[in-house]
């Protein structure tokens, strides 16, 4: 393996306590700014919500559009910004290169024209063709794209998503998300144990929790492709963890006397070349897609490249910390019950031997000091 650090003597362990304060002040600062953010939208229903939450989990309108040509995404999403339409999302369909979805936000009272949304279905056709008649003619209801040689798209389809809706797709990812930290710490405490199984659930609530804190802070939109990087955050955090703990492991094997504060410094200090050059790599390419992959991966780019720059750092300064922190309390607690008096046989008290040894030798002197008459007495 490329050796990056050789001979790395860096006590990591000693600067815990600043890792630790700096993580938890960037997850009061994201929670105070949901909570802040929550109650002013209370008070001001215009004000933003805690979070931004995308067409997907509040509802709006998707519409699925062809072209003959299809234009850059940046560009159709500027066209549908001069139609007033703010929050517009344009998604190029994977596997067809001609398709785009378009999201456009629920809107106030859009929603509650009709229980189906059939109003903010049509409101979103209307700005949407405005939008797209800058890139041509679009193609009658019955003609086919290809067969209308004049056409330069059609909208082959439109579906309203409502709130009910993105509710439970937002209940639903929350759920995957939860499930997803709930076999991670089943699988590591059956590989090592449930102390390193915990230590790394913790970590990956605090990557979680760090991102979505600075979404909040900068109200960048939260969509069903930030939950995929999330889960995608989850994944790599977990493995460059458990790299670190299975070197903890081996190490503890080799060098019983050792304590576990020096095997842990020891174990991050081997992996720190490993843990470099993969995350390294890893942030150099997500941030590409965030200078050159434009709106449309922005959410999924800058969410990636947060969190694997924070789960690097939590594999480092949290997981191991907190892992060494709660061995050494279970280590002190054996340690006090090993050293705890036992009870005497046939009895249920706990007296010390020591301090019925003393009764009896004071019996024994009261005994031979009384006068010898007094037993003819």
């Amino acid at each position: 393996m490329i050796q990056i650090f050789k001979d790395v003597k860096i006590d990591w362990l000693a600067n815990r306590r600043w890792f630790i304060a700096v993580s938890i002040l960037l997850m009061l600062a994201g929670l105070g700014s949901a909570i802040f953010r929550q109650w002013n939208h209370q008070r001001h229903p215009e004000a933003p919500q805690a979070f931004n939450l995308g067409v997907d989990f509040k509802g709006g309108t998707v519409m699925t559009v062809k072209f003959r040509q299809r234009p850059p995404a940046e560009t159709i999403h500027a066209a549908i910004t001069e139609q007033g339409v703010k929050d517009a999302i344009v998604q190029p369909v994977t596997d067809k290169t001609d398709e785009v979805l378009v999201k456009l936000p629920l809107e106030g009272p859009q929603a509650d024209t009709t229980k189906e949304g059939g109003a903010q279905v049509d409101i979103g056709q209307v700005k949407v063709r405005k939008a797209l008649a800058k890139f041509g003619v679009e193609a009658t209801e019955k003609a086919d794209l290809n067969s209308d040689p004049n056409a330069a798209y059609k909208i082959i389809g439109t579906e309203a998503v409502g709130p009910v809706a993105g509710q439970q797709l937002r209940n639903k990812a929350i759920a995957v998300t939860l499930a997803a930290l709930v076999g991670i710490l089943l699988y590591i405490a059956f590989r090592f144990e449930w102390t390193y199984g915990a230590a790394a659930v913790l970590a990956v609530f605090h990557d979680v929790l760090v991102t979505l804190g600075i979404f909040s802070i900068f109200q960048w939109e939260i969509s069903l492709t930030v939950i995929a990087a999330l889960l995608t955050l989850v994944g790599f955090s977990v493995n460059d963890t458990i790299v670190v703990f299975d070197r903890i492991r081996e190490n503890r094997r080799l060098h019983r006397r050792d304590s576990l504060y020096k095997v842990t410094n020891d174990s991050i200090n081997q992996t720190l070349s490993r843990t470099v050059i993969t995350s390294g790599l890893v942030f150099l390419s997500v941030l590409a897609m965030v200078v050159f992959g434009g709106e449309v991966l922005f959410g999924f780019s800058v969410a990636l490249l947060i969190g694997i720059s924070f789960g690097t750092y939590s594999s480092v300064a949290i997981a191991s910390p907190i892992m060494v922190w709660w061995e050494q309390r279970l280590d002190a607690a054996n340690r006090a019950i090993a050293v705890a008096p036992k009870p005497l046989a046939g009895t249920g008290s706990r007296a010390p031997a020591n301090e019925s040894n003393a009764k009896q030798r004071t019996t024994g002197a009261n005994v031979r000091k009384q006068p010898s008459g007094a037993g003819r007495a």
